[in-house]
């Protein structure tokens, strides 16, 4: 399921420019952490699910960092399309 994310070279992390991209039209699939904040993913959530576009959740937000091949933990990514 991450494969995808990891394996990408076009790819957005974090709610706030993965919510600037959503708008933008920008993301083809979109990934979040089942334990981040509720406040953070829910925006998400809600706009992918608005916008027709697949949302999966994803174990930890560190599994998602790592994926992302960053350093930190990660609420939020997406593909860009």
């Amino acid at each position: 399921m991450l494969q995808a994310l990891a394996d990408a070279q076009n790819r957005v992390v974090g709610t706030k420019q993965l919510l600037r991209a959503l708008d933008e039209g920008k993301i083809a699939h979109v990934y979040v952490a089942k334990d981040a904040d509720l406040l953070l993913t829910k925006r998400v959530s809600d706009r992918c699910y608005d916008m027709n576009i697949p949302c999966t959740q994803v174990e930890s937000m560190e599994k998602l960092g790592r994926a992302c091949a960053i350093d930190v933990k990660a609420a939020a990514a997406g593909l860009l399309r």
